[in-house]
């Protein structure tokens, strides 16, 4: 697999990805930044890619033992160098695994960016890794959440990131096994239709939702704003109590 080197959160950490199909962008990035961790406690990233997200909060939250899973040895591989080349390899354990299957638990987050869309509604990429990134396989969005419930231990939190026009059957699909949600949304700028919803729920907590105020990543020539910057840059964290 031919590969690029790419540098993210203000050079903190540096990832080589798939030269051609998918390529992590600023959704990983977001959804780390949404994780409330602390130092000692387990994080699985599900579906992790070449590791963007689980390495983007172990590089803000130092201490974490994180594990990740993905469907894609080719992937993995990288996600495991990923995690040599920034000197994090005591603190994760990623492997190659399908959802379906997974039996871990006990973790006290687990974050996901799952493929967006359903394979009913859209055009698959000849490119394999690009199609199985992009578009649900077996697995669907139910299942996803079912297994990150599954692993999750009680009181601990679980966060997806999606397509907005996916909010609700994501939150239908959250809210049969967490309780406490919270949604954020994703205005590319300001008076602009959301494209991506953050949304985060706690096993075992009372049943609750609360929508905070839609965070606009960009002005209306382009640059991020000033607290998108902090957090793609400055490895700030993303509260979704505002």
């Amino acid at each position: 697999m031919e590969t690029s080197t790419d540098r993210v959160l203000g050079n903190r950490l540096q990832l080589m990805q798939p030269a051609e199909g998918y390529r992590a962008a600023i959704d990983p990035v977001l959804l780390a930044a949404s994780v409330d961790a602390k130092p000692g406690e387990r994080v699985l990233d599900l579906g992790c890619g070449v590791g963007t997200a689980g390495l983007c909060l172990l590089a803000r939250v130092p201490g974490i033992s994180l594990a990740g899973l993905d469907l894609q040895p080719g992937l993995i591989a990288l996600a495991t160098r990923n995690a040599a080349a920034n000197g994090l390899s005591n603190s994760v354990f990623f492997q190659c695994g399908d959802l379906l299957a997974f039996k871990d638990g006990g973790f006290s987050h687990v974050l996901a960016n799952p493929p967006y869309l359903a394979r009913r509604a859209a055009s698959i990429s000849p490119n394999p890794v690009k199609a199985l990134a992009n578009v649900e396989g077996d697995a669907k969005l139910t299942d996803w959440v079912a297994c990150a419930v599954t692993a999750v231990r009680e009181g601990g939190s679980v966060t997806f990131i999606h397509r907005a026009d996916r909010e609700g059957e994501l939150r239908a699909a959250m809210t049969r096994g967490l309780g406490e949600l919270r949604l954020i949304r994703f205005l590319p700028r300001t008076g602009a239709a959301a494209k991506r919803v953050i949304l985060t729920g706690i096993k075992g907590a009372p049943p609750g939702f609360r929508e905070c105020a839609p965070w606009v990543l960009h002005h209306a020539d382009g640059r991020f704003t000033p607290a998108t910057e902090a957090i793609l840059r400055d490895a700030a964290p993303l509260r979704l109590t505002h």
